[in-house]
C-alpha cells in the first residue's frame, strides 16, 4: 500500500474524528477495509504514528465476528504465530490482544498458540482463554489438548473450573455513592430512544444525544434539552459527574413502551462505563424507579446494570445519596429515605458478571469444565430461590414453559412453571424487526454467532420500509443476507408488519421472543425483549426467564351489537382502575399487570387473527406475556391457511428454505394430532378480573396521551378530530373492509385519513375487491403496507394534531410532535374521519348498523389455503421436509 494512501487514510480518520468531537461522542469503530488500512500502516509506520496506530488496533475494532474482527484476528494470528514482522507489536502482544476480542475469529489462533515453543506466547494465549466465555464447541478443542497433557490448555481447563473469569472481577460494593438524575411521571422508551431517531440506534453515542430530547411538562429546568426535539440535557448530565460520583438514572416510572435496547444503551451512555477493549459500548450503571418496566428492567439485567424498584419520592434532581444495595437501604444526608428487596440475589453476580448474558454463559462454561475434570457442581454463584411447590394446579401459561423447559406430563398433566422460579425455556420461534435488526446483528456478532440454534428467526423491515434513510436502504440490502445465513428468514421492504408475519409461523403451545414489545404470539406464548436477549435467543435456543405470575382476565356473556374486539382491549384496563388494580396517575402508580403475563379466557371461538388484538395490547398493560385460551378449531383453520403460506414463500424465492420446510412439517405433524394444553381449574393468579359483555354497551377508548387513561365513547363524544389513522398491527384485513363500508360514496372527508394495511397479501386482496378504489376516492392517503404511523419514525402528523389512531400506543411525540391521540376501533375510526369528531353513540351506531347485514363478508380473514393465486404457488412445493 502507497505511502499516499495510508496517509489518506489518516487524514480521513482525524476529519472524522473531528467531526464527532464536535458532537461530544466518541468515532465510530473501524470498519473492516479501515481496520485493513490500519495494518498497512502498523507494518510500516509513519513517524510519531507508533503509539496511535498500536492504539487504534488494541481499542478501536469491533469484537465477536465482526468484519473487521476477521481482519484484525487474521492479522494478530499472522503476528502471533511469526508469520509476520510488526515492530510495533510483538508476538507476545499479538497474543495478548488476540485475548480482548470476547469470541469468534480469535478463538482458533488462541487455541493453536497453546502449543507454541515459547512460553510468554503460550502463556499469553492462555490468559486470554480464561477470560473468554464465547467458547462454544471449541471448548473441546481446548480440552483435547488438556487431556493430552498441554500444561496451558490444563491451566485453562481448570480457570475455567474455578471460574477465574468471574472472581477476577469486583463484586458489587456494600455502599456506592450516586448523584440522581430524576425524571418526574412515566418515562417511557421513546423519550430514551425516540422513535424518528431510529436509524441511529446501532451508533450508539450518537443515538444517547436524542435522550430527553423532547421538553416534558414540569421538567427540571436545568435538564431541559439543550435543543428542543433534537438535541437531551447532556451537558447537564455531563455537570453531575463533576460531583465525583456515579449518576443514577431515577425515574417513578421507568421503560414502558417499546422493547428497544437502544433506550437502555443511552442510559448507560451517561451512566455507565466502556467495555474494555470493545468501541462506543458500556455496561453498568444504576437505574432507581418506583417502577420498573419488565423488558426495560431485563434489558438492563443483561447490561450489567443496577435496577431497582424503590419508592423514589424522596428523591430529587442532583441529590447525592448513598445505596446499600445488601442492606435494600437508599440514605440521603445519613437517613433513611427508602428501603428495597432485590428480585433474585442472583443480580448481585449478573452485575459483577457484567451482565445476565455473560453470566449465563460463563456459568455454563465453569460447569462443563467442572463436568469434564469430574468435580462438583461449583459453589461460586449465587442460585436464584426455588419457590415453594402450593400443590394447585397450573396456568395455562405455566404449563407452556413448563413443555418448553422439558418438564414432563404425570397422569396426562403437563407440569408447570411455578412463578418466581429461574429457568431457560426453548425458543421455539423468534422475530426480529427493522429498528432493532441491525442492534440484534450486532449483539449476534459480539455473540460469536455465525448460526441460529433457534428453531425459526424471522426478520422483517416494516418500520422503515415506507420511507427509508439512506442508512435504511443500506440495511436492506446487508441485514437480509446476515440473517439467511444463519438459517434465518428474511423478509423483503413492503411485505408488512413482523407480527402480522410471524403470527402465521408460529406453533401452537411454544415460547417465543421478538425484539419488538408487541411480539405477543396469539397461540403460544412469548416473552419479548430487547435486542441483546433476543440475538441470545436466536443464538442459543433458549431464553433467561423468571417465572412471572398470572392474571386471569375472564370474559362472559354475548358481545353487544356494535361493540368490537378492540373495546374488549380497552375494556381490561377500564375494569382494572373500577377494581382500583390500575392507577392512571404516575406516581405511586398500580398496575397489576406489570411484569405477570395477562392470561384471557371466555373467548375461546375468537379466530386467531382476532385474538392477537387482545395479546397484541398486553404491551400497553406492561405485562410480561399473553396468552388466549382458544378452542382448537381456529387454530386448525389457521395452521392450515399457513402451510399454504409457507409454500407460496419458497416458491417465490423466500429463504432459508430449510427453516420454512422445518416449520411446515412441525405444522403438519401438529394438524395430524391437533391437541392443545388447558390451564388448570385450580390454576393460582395474583389476580382475577372478571368482564361481563353484557355491560359493554358502547365503545370504550384511550384518551391522550396514555393506553391506560380509558373512557367510554359518551365521555369523549364530539371532540374534533384532525387526522385519523387506520393501520398497525392491531389491524386486519377486515378492519379496511369495514372502514371501505362506512365511507362508500364520501368525498372530501374533513380529516386527513391515514391508511396502511398490515401486510402486501391485505393489500392485494383489498385492491382486488375494489377497496382501494373506494377508499381513494373518500381522500385515503394510501400507505405502502407496513408499521406506517404507528411508531412515529418516518411520517408523522401534523404538530399539535389532535388524532384518532387504531396503532397500539398514544405516548407523547409518538405520532407527532405535541399530537393528542386517541385509541381505539378501525370502525370508531372511519366514521371519526367522516365526521371530523368524534361521534355520539346514536351516530356511531347507526353507522355500524351498516355492517351488520354483510359482516361474515366484510369480517372474513385471509385463508390462503382458500385463495388460488397462493395454492397454485403452494402446489408446486412438494418436498415439505427439510433436505
Amino acid at each position: 500500500m502507497s505511502a499516499e494512501v495510508t496517509s489518506g487514510f489518516l487524514q480521513t480518520y482525524r476529519n472524522h474524528l473531528a467531526e464527532r468531537s464536535v458532537l461530544g461522542i466518541p468515532p465510530l469503530p473501524l470498519s473492516a477495509a479501515q481496520t485493513t488500512d490500519v495494518i498497512e500502516l502498523l507494518k510500516a509506520p509513519p513517524k510519531g504514528e507508533e503509539a496511535y496506530l498500536v492504539a487504534l488496533i488494541t481499542h478501536r475494532v469491533p469484537a465477536g465476528v465482526d468484519n473487521a474482527a476477521k481482519v484484525k484476528a487474521s492479522y494478530l494470528a499472522a503476528v502471533a504465530h511469526g508469520l509476520e514482522k510488526c515492530a510495533l507489536i510483538s508476538r507476545e502482544h499479538a497474543a495478548q490482544l488476540l485475548g480482548t476480542m470476547l469470541g469468534g475469529y480469535n478463538i482458533s489462533p488462541m487455541i493453536a498458540l497453546l502449543d507454541d515453543a515459547e512460553a510468554s506466547v503460550a502463556t499469553q494465549a492462555a490468559s486470554g482463554l480464561k477470560n473468554t466465555l464465547l467458547m462454544f464447541d471449541q471448548f473441546y478443542d481446548v480440552k483435547e489438548k488438556a487431556d493430552k497433557g498441554n500444561t496451558y490448555a490444563k491451566a485453562v481447563m481448570q480457570s475455567w473450573a474455578n471460574a477465574e473469569w468471574f472472581t477476577s472481577r469486583p463484586e458489587v460494593p456494600e455502599s456506592i455513592m450516586l448523584t440522581v438524575f430524576k425524571v418526574e411521571g412515566e418515562i417511557n422508551t421513546d423519550d430514551l430512544s425516540p422513535a424518528p431517531d431510529a436509524w441511529s440506534r446501532p451508533d450508539i453515542p450518537l443515538h444517547a444525544l436524542a435522550m430527553h430530547k423532547n421538553a416534558r411538562p414540569g421538567q427540571n429546568t436545568d435538564a431541559l434539552p439543550e435543543e428542543d426535539g433534537k438535541r437531551g440535557p447532556v451537558k447537564f448530565i455531563d455537570s453531575l459527574k463533576t460531583k465525583g460520583h456515579l449518576v443514577a438514572y431515577v425515574g417513578d416510572v421507568v421503560g414502558t413502551g417499546s422493547s428497544r435496547k437502544s433506550a437502555t444503551n443511552s442510559v448507560l451512555w451517561f451512566t455507565g462505563q466502556d467495555i474494555p477493549f470493545v468501541p462506543n459500548k458500556r455496561f453498568g450503571g444504576v437505574c432507581l424507579g418506583s417502577k420498573i418496566a419488565p423488558i426495560f428492567y431485563n434489558t438492563m439485567e443483561d447490561s450489567g446494570a443496577l435496577p431497582i424498584e424503590l419508592d423514589v419520592s424522596q428523591m430529587a434532581m442532583g441529590d447525592v445519596i448513598e445505596l446499600r444495595p445488601y442492606d435494600g437501604k437508599a440514605l440521603k444526608d445519613g437517613q433513611v429515605i427508602a428501603e428495597f428487596k432485590l428480585k433474585s440475589e442472583v443480580l448481585f453476580d449478573e452485575v459483577r458478571a457484567g451482565g445476565r448474558i455473560p453470566l449465563i454463559i460463563g456459568r455454563g462454561l465453569t460447569a462443563k469444565a467442572r463436568f469434564s475434570l469430574g468435580l462438583p457442581a461449583s459453589t461460586q454463584f449465587r442460585l436464584p430461590q426455588v419457590p415453594l411447590d402450593n400443590g394447585r394446579g397450573f396456568t395455562l401459561a405455566q404449563k407452556m414453559v413448563g413443555r418448553a423447559v422439558g418438564l414432563p406430563v404425570i397422569d396426562g398433566n403437563q407440569q408447570g412453571v411455578r412463578p418466581g422460579t429461574y429457568c431457560e425455556p426453548k425458543m421455539t420461534s423468534v422475530g426480529s424487526q427493522d429498528t432493532t435488526g441491525p442492534m440484534t446483528r450486532d449483539e449476534l456478532k459480539d455473540l460469536a454467532c455465525l448460526g441460529f440454534s433457534a428453531d425459526l428467526v424471522m426478520q422483517s423491515f416494516c418500520h422503515t420500509a415506507a420511507y427509508p434513510k439512506p442508512v435504511d436502504v443500506k440495511m436492506h440490502h446487508e441485514l437480509p443476507d446476515f440473517m439467511s445465513t444463519r438459517g434465518g428468514i428474511p423478509l423483503r421492504p413492503g411485505d408488512g408488519i413482523i407480527h402480522s408475519w410471524l403470527n402465521r409461523m408460529l406453533l401452537p403451545d411454544t415460547v417465543g421472543t421478538g425484539g419488538d414489545s408487541h411480539t405477543r404470539f396469539p397461540i403460544g406464548i412469548s416473552f419479548p425483549a430487547g435486542s441483546g436477549l433476543v440475538a441470545f435467543g436466536a443464538a442459543t435456543g433458549v431464553m433467561p426467564l423468571d417465572m412471572p405470575e398470572s392474571v386471569l382476565v375472564r370474559f362472559k356473556g354475548e358481545m353487544q351489537p356494535g361493540i368490537t374486539l378492540r373495546d374488549l382491549v380497552n375494556a381490561i384496563p377500564l375494569y382494572a382502575i373500577k377494581a382500583g388494580l390500575l392507577t392512571v396517575a404516575k406516581q405511586g402508580k398500580i398496575n397489576i399487570f406489570s411484569g405477570r403475563i395477562l392470561e384471557i379466557e371466555g373467548l375461546p371461538d375468537l379466530k386467531v387473527e382476532q385474538a392477537f388484538e387482545l395479546s397484541d395490547a398486553s404491551a400497553e398493560r406492561s405485562a410480561g406475556g399473553c396468552t388466549v385460551h382458544l378452542n382448537k378449531e381456529p387454530i386448525i383453520e389457521y395452521i392450515t391457511s399457513n402451510i399454504t403460506m409457507l409454500k407460496w414463500m419458497i416458491a417465490t424465492g423466500y429463504s432459508d428454505v430449510r427453516t420454512i420446510k422445518r416449520r411446515i412439517a412441525a405444522m403438519e405433524a401438529w394438524l395430524a394430532d391437533p391437541q392443545l394444553l388447558k390451564g388448570d381449574a385450580d390454576a393460582e393468579y395474583a389476580g382475577v378480573i372478571e368482564i361481563d359483555l353484557a355491560d359493554i354497551h358502547e365503545p370504550i377508548v384511550a384518551c391522550p396521551n396514555d393506553p391506560d387513561d380509558v373512557k367510554t365513547l359518551a365521555d369523549v363524544a364530539g371532540s374534533k378530530i384532525d387526522e385519523v389513522f387506520i393501520g398497525s398491527c392491531m389491524t386486519n384485513i377486515g378492519h379496511f373492509r369495514a372502514a371501505s363500508k362506512l365511507l362508500e360514496n364520501k368525498r372530501d372527508i374533513p380529516v386527513k385519513l391515514w391508511m396502511a394495511p398490515p401486510t402486501k397479501m391485505d393489500a392485494k386482496q383489498l385492491t382486488e375487491e375494489g377497496h382501494y378504489g373506494v377508499l381513494g376516492s373518500a381522500g385515503a392517503r394510501m400507505e405502502m403496507p407496513g408499521c406506517s404511523l404507528c411508531m412515529g419514525n418516518q411520517a408523522q402528523v401534523k404538530e399539535g394534531a389532535t388524532v384518532f389512531s387504531t396503532s397500539t400506543r398514544n405516548f407523547p411525540n409518538r405520532l407527532g410532535k405535541n399530537s393528542n391521540v386517541y385509541l381505539g376501533s378501525a370502525e370508531l375510526a372511519a366514521i371519526c374521519s367522516k365526521l371530523g369528531r368524534i361521534p355520539t353513540k346514536a351516530e356511531y351506531m347507526a353507522d355500524m348498523g351498516m355492517l351488520t347485514a354483510s359482516s361474515n363478508q366484510i369480517y372474513q380473514y385471509l385463508n390462503f389455503d382458500k385463495v388460488k393465486d397462493y395454492t397454485d404457488m403452494a402446489d408446486t412445493v412438494k418436498d415439505a421436509l427439510p433436505a
